[in-house]
């Protein structure tokens, strides 16, 4: 059989290919696929404890089976629409990747086109690009040693785009169960953001601020730990990968990391 796989990020960058075609054999698990994909390109090997896998799309065990035509997305260490009415008025989801700049104004806009009279709290969450250093992936220490005590001057994000999508999706729905909350944006930027510009906006609306700021918090905290969203920092003479492996599944302490 004939499985397509996808690589992000320092992957990406370590094997020069976004996409690799493994002829294997009936029956062949994740695990055994990624061991093809080492022995063809043993520069992965050392990242092996850090990957997580995706199975058309979907987190996946590494000894799931996999089946001729499946996409097997390796995801090295990470950084919508509208629906019936819920308890508490409308549902409205707006998620969305963006690679262009957000306009000055989105998250106010995104806060008038989400509540309805019956909310008393619209919280808006803004993530912007820092100058100081994040923590590196696995496998870029080195360079972040290189780079120790320097300013970073912006940033580049890379994303599954369709996973990405769905795992927000997922965390929408999760959010709505936890927290009752059903009106809510979460919008990623991907592409250069230069230093200072805004990353992401998260933004909840619901009938009281208990509830709003409970969303938000998960909201950005398991978009960080989950979406298959990476991020690199440029510097004037190269770049660091940051992150940390991904968390395949909902944080079941209530409330997020």
């Amino acid at each position: 059989m004939r499985v397509r796989v996808r690589l992000f990020a320092i992957q990406r960058e370590l094997v020069g290919a976004r996409e690799v075609t493994l002829d294997l054999p009936d029956g062949a698990t994740i695990e055994a696929a990624w061991t093809a994909l080492v022995d063809w390109y043993p520069v992965l090997a050392p990242g092996r404890s850090s990957v997580r896998f995706a199975r058309n799309s979907e987190y996946a065990d590494a000894a799931t089976l996999l089946g001729d035509g499946d996409e097997l997305a390796c995801i090295p260490p990470v950084s919508g629409g509208a629906g019936p009415d819920g308890p508490t008025g409308p549902t409205i989801r707006v998620i969305e990747l963006r690679d262009s700049p957000f306009p000055t104004g989105l998250g106010e806009e995104l806060g008038a086109r989400l509540s309805t009279p019956a909310d008393g709290a619209v919280v808006v969450f803004v993530g912007r690009t820092r100058e100081t250093p994040g923590t590196p992936a696995p496998g870029q220490e080195a360079e972040a040693a290189r780079h120790a005590g320097r300013r970073v001057d912006a940033l580049e994000y890379e994303a599954h785009e369709s996973m990405a999508e769905a795992v927000l999706g997922a965390i929408a729905d999760e959010i709505e169960e936890r927290f009752g909350v059903v009106r809510l944006a979460i919008v990623h930027r991907t592409g250069p953001v230069p230093l200072g510009g805004v990353s992401i906006l998260v933004v909840a609306a619901a009938p009281h601020r208990d509830a709003a700021f409970d969303a938000a918090r998960y909201a950005i905290d398991e978009t960080k730990a989950r979406a298959p969203i990476w991020k690199a920092e440029q510097f004037t003479d190269g770049h660091i990968w940051i992150g940390a492996p991904a968390r395949t599944a909902a944080d079941p302490v209530e409330g997020g990391s």
